[in-house]
């Protein structure tokens, strides 16, 4: 792609973002016809947007997830600094299409993991990684129909990245407890909404984390200290509504809520 049609594409995405409007695709002249193309757009919304990356999200980490929004593996969204919200907030739900919560297991980047290092093993990541963090994400996309549009224009649109709250670090030894089978179960307005786990999450949280790693060291420039990363839904994501409460309990590693307004 040209720089221009990356940055006419990034401006037309800031601009549906800004205004809770919706497009069906991007231009043919400035539609990204691939991964590294969806990422320099992605980049380049970054960048209008004014705001820090914070950290990083991934999206589509179960086969489920996938073949929902018809992608062949998961995809990486930067997390904007205006976006992030303290646990037990209240969220608006004013013009956000996909209306859903989701319960994360949250990585904290204690060292930078920078591009160029060649290919992160699980153990090298989770040596640099300084905690734990329960969290919740509450994502949106810009598309009318994200599930039809495809990789590209979805890595552009910040992997349908919204709104975010990571919750206190958790105290307990997580290094030696089994993530995969951890269970996490989300809660809406004081009833059960949905059970998982860490198998959910590319079969391991821990694998999530050095895959975007990795795939930073490719079209990035790797996670830096002070980054956090949230590895993906442990459960099916839950439908929410203005008025509606939210919770996320990952038992001994911790609990947050948000709380839902229009």
């Amino acid at each position: 792609m040209y720089r221009q049609d990356i940055r006419a594409a990034a401006a037309t995405l800031w601009q549906h973002w800004q205004q809770s409007t919706r497009l069906d695709e991007l231009p043919p002249q400035s539609r990204p016809g691939s991964r590294a193309e969806g990422y320099a757009i992605q980049a380049a919304v970054a960048k209008l947007s004014g705001q820090r990356i914070v950290g990083w999200k991934i999206a589509a980490t179960s086969k489920a997830g996938q073949q929902h929004i018809r992608v062949d593996g998961p995809i990486a969204g930067c997390l904007l600094s205006a976006r992030a919200l303290e646990a037990g907030a209240r969220v608006s739900l004013a013009g956000n299409n996909m209306k859903v919560a989701e319960a994360e297991f949250a990585f904290r980047m204690g060292r930078d993991l920078p591009r160029g290092a060649g290919t992160y093993s699980v153990e090298e990541v989770l040596a640099a990684v300084s905690a734990l963090h329960p969290a919740i994400e509450v994502p949106d996309s810009r598309f009318e129909d994200f599930t039809r549009v495809g990789a590209a224009q979805l890595i552009a649109d910040v992997a349908c990245a919204c709104w975010f709250a990571i919750g206190a670090a958790t105290r307990t030894d997580w290094r030696s407890r089994d993530l995969v089978q951890h269970k996490v179960t989300a809660w809406r307005n004081g009833a059960l909404a949905g059970e998982g786990s860490g198998a959910n999450v590319m079969g391991d949280p821990r694998s999530a984390l050095a895959w975007i790693a990795n795939e930073l060291n490719t079209v990035g420039d790797g996670l830096r200290a002070g980054d956090v990363v949230m590895t993906g839904t442990c459960l099916t994501p839950v439908p929410v509504l203005a008025g509606d409460s939210f919770k996320a309990d990952f038992g001994e590693f911790g609990e947050l809520d948000l709380r839902f307004v229009e």
